[in-house]
This record gives C-alpha cells, sequence and structure tokens, in this order.
C-alpha cells in the first residue's frame, strides 16, 4: 500500500488547532516557565485538562481518514512543541506509561488505567514511565531494579531507583496517576527477565527523591524515583510473568519485546517534537530575515547563492526530511506495519536536525540570538533533549544499521 503524504481534511483542521493553540496558550508564558523550573504552570495544566480530555482530532471526526489518527498525533505534537516542547512534556496525559499500557497490557488493563483520562471532572493526572537507572541508561536490559512476588498476598514488590523519569513528579503524586516501572523477575535470564509494572500514584513504598534541574525543556518535571519493597497487585504486570530465557517468544508474552515496542510509538511523537522546535526557529528566522529585507531566492543557481540562503535552503529540507520520516513512521503505526526501522529514522534524523537548524538560527542572528531577549536561544537549548531522549542518537543507528543488515544485537554492538 503506497503512502500517500497529503494530509486529510481532518488532521489539517487538527493542525491549525494546535497551532493556535501554541500562539494563544503556550507562546505567552513560554519564557515565565523556562525561568521559574518545577514550578507548576498551572494555567496551561488546567487550560489543558479541559481542553485536552477529548481530542480535538474527535471533534473532526466526519472529515478524518480512518488510517491518519497517529499521523495527527504527531502533528499535535509538532504544532505543541512549536508552541513550547517544556510545556507539551508537562501536559496531563497518559504520555508514554499510557504509551506502554497500549503496548504491553491487556484490554482490561487498558480500561483500568486509562479510564480516569477519559472520563469529564475531576482534577489533572499524569502518566509516566520509569525505565532508565543510575548505571543503565541506552542498554535498557541492564535493569537492575527487581520485582519479587509474594505469593501469600499475590503482590509484586518493586526494589530500585529510577532517573530521568518524564512527568514522573506528576504521575507520582496525582491521584489517578501512574507510572510504568521496568524491573526484572530473574536476573538471570537477562531481556527474558524484564517486564513492566503499573504503579499507581501514592503507592506506599514509591518516593519521590526530586527533579533535575536541566538544560532544556525546564517546565517538564523530569523526576528520580525510588522504590523501597514497594508493593502492587498481581494483575499491575503488563503481559506474562513467564520468563523466556531462550528460544521464539512464547505467544501472549509481552515482557521485553512487548515494552520496547512502547518505543515504536514514542520515537516518532519525538520526532515530530523535534521538528515542532526546529519548525519555530526556522520560521523565526525567515521572518527576522524578510523584516530587513532579505529575501530567500530558491529559482537562483547555489553557486550564486548568498552564504545565508544556502544555510536557510538547506535546513529547511532537513525539516521537511524529518517530517517526513516522521509521518511515514506514523502512518506505518496506523495500519498495523512494524515501523521500528522507521521509528528510529525518524527519531534519529530529527534529532540531528533540531541541533543543527537551532544552533544555526542563533549563529546567523547573531548576539541578539544569543541573548534571551528572544527565544531562539531557548530553543537551541529545548533541541537537543531530542537527540538523547527515546534512545540516543548513537542507539538509533545502531538499530536502523541492525534492522537494515537483518543483524541479531550481539553481532552489531
Amino acid at each position: 500500500m503506497p503512502i500517500d503524504f497529503e494530509l486529510s481534511e481532518g488532521s489539517k483542521l487538527a493542525q491549525a488547532h494546535y497551532r493556535q493553540v501554541a500562539v494563544d496558550q503556550m507562546r505567552p508564558i513560554s519564557r515565565k516557565y523556562d525561568l521559574a523550573e518545577h514550578h507548576l504552570p498551572t494555567e496551561w495544566v488546567d487550560y489543558w485538562w479541559d481542553e485536552g480530555r477529548f481530542s480535538f482530532h474527535d471533534k473532526a471526526e466526519n472529515k478524518t481518514a480512518p488510517n491518519d489518527g497517529f499521523v495527527t498525533v504527531c502533528l499535535q505534537a509538532e504544532e505543541l512543541c512549536w508552541g513550547d516542547a517544556g510545556l507539551y512534556l508537562r501536559m496531563p496525559t497518559p504520555a508514554l506509561g499510557g504509551s506502554a499500557v497500549s503496548s504491553a497490557g491487556t484490554n482490561e488493563q487498558r480500561e483500568q488505567f486509562m479510564s480516569a483520562f477519559r472520563e469529564k471532572g475531576g482534577h489533572p493526572i499524569w502518566g509516566a514511565m520509569a525505565i532508565t537507572e543510575p548505571q543503565a541508561g541506552s542498554d535498557a536490559a541492564a535493569i537492575e531494579t527487581t520485582a519479587d512476588f509474594d505469593a501469600d498476598t499475590e503482590e509484586w514488590i518493586l526494589n530500585g531507583t529510577k532517573i530521568f523519569c518524564t512527568a514522573g513528579e506528576g504521575a507520582s503524586t496525582a491521584d489517578g496517576g501512574f507510572i510504568v516501572v521496568w524491573a526484572t523477575i530473574d536476573k538471570s535470564a537477562g531481556r527474558g527477565g524484564i517486564k513492566s509494572f503499573v504503579v499507581m500514584a501514592n503507592t506506599p513504598g514509591m518516593e519521590l527523591i526530586g527533579c533535575e534541574k536541566k538544560l532544556g525543556i525546564r517546565a517538564s518535571d523530569t523526576a528520580t524515583l525510588r522504590f523501597d519493597n514497594c508493593r502492587v497487585p498481581k494483575e499491575n504486570l503488563l503481559g506474562s510473568a513467564e520468563v523466556r530465557k531462550k528460544g521464539p517468544t512464547k505467544t501472549g508474552d509481552k515482557g521485553f519485546k512487548g515494552a520496547m515496542a512502547t518505543f515504536d510509538a514514542s520515537r516518532p511523537i519525538v520526532a515530530a517534537m523535534a521538528t515542532g522546535v526546529g519548525g519555530a526557529a526556522l520560521d523565526f528566522l525567515k521572518e527576522e530575515l524578510e523584516n530587513q529585507g532579505i529575501q530567500i531566492r530558491y529559482d537562483t543557481p547555489p553557486r550564486e547563492l548568498t552564504a545565508i540562503e544556502r544555510d536557510v535552503i538547506e535546513m529547511e529540507a532537513e525539516l521537511q526530511a524529518a517530517r517526513l520520516l516522521t509521518w511515514r513512521a506514523a502512518w506505518m503505526m496506523n495500519t498495523g506495519k512494524r515501523n521500528n526501522l522507521e521509528a528510529s529514522m525518524a527519531k534519529a534524523k530529527a534529532g540531528l536536525a533540531v541541533t543543527k537548524i537551532t544552533q544555526k538560527t542563533v549563529q546567523i542572528l547573531g548576539p541578539v540570538g544569543y541573548s534571551k531577549k528572544l527565544l531562539v536561544e531557548k530553543w537551541m537549548r529545548d533541541a537537543k533533549i531530542n537527540d538523547i531522549y527515546e534512545g540516543t542518537q548513537q542507539i538509533n543507528q545502531l538499530i536502523v544499521a541492525r534492522r537494515i543488515l537483518d543483524y541479531p544485537s550481539a553481532m552489531l554492538r
């Protein structure tokens, strides 16, 4: 089935709507919460909880193509990160925790843990995912947090520390929120022993240690969580408790592979976030150049272009390449096609592109671009995280190489 890069009418309506949200709700408070790190952006959270409970995409469903739902999710991410990437990450949504439940959970678990985000009323809540540990960063298989089963109480007991948990503060403290925690039930089984568990907010034994002070996305809460004999019900294990040490995955066993499938959905969203930040910088740069009487001559041979014109055209090409890779990965997700190669390609390309675009924008604008008079320097700081989280640039390039060459992880590290 060929991919059509033309957006549906519903997606176009959603795109325009989210751009207006970015302009009206996010840009006016962007600098405020960049400076006020770790302060809850109450006006944005309250607005989004009311606005975002039901997707704008649903309101335009009569104009929506049947297979563009996840494409519109990526359009939402791009447009809102054009507004402010940190505020986007602070939205009260299921986020990565919800992606994990959807990827590895049962229908009953999806209903149980996601229902609060669909019901009207109530206070804002968040979902989050806890993977990274002090000794286990890009290599998720090196996780040391343990989960032991207590047969007497039919509970799992979690012990360990998780760092860099996006939305971890809100998800661990706001009633109704939850954290999906990756832990091993059998260290000797390696990847086969790693499972994911849903820990509801304010569960005894789960402690919020603090939030990171960061270079960018400062409006986002990036938490450290400690689990000390934290007990969760047996039913909170996502997928099967069966440990697979060797051989093919058993039917229904969604353990490590099921948890890793979360990234097939999250990486295109991160790539879309990157194109949003890159688009913000590039749009601003072109507007400033136009105000100074500098026009980009697209019909002129490259040898006759100025250095600035060549830079802008190259930046536009990089951004569009990242965007189209992102839409491709999202389209494949919609149609049920395996997209782990395409998701990593989009993430790797977008991370590089947004880093180059924002740095070049600051450089072209000179001292004023480097100053806090403009948001440009903030976009440069916000950009770099897209090259790091959800798998670093190097990890995603490694995944791409393995998929193209059809090599297992043991043969290509």
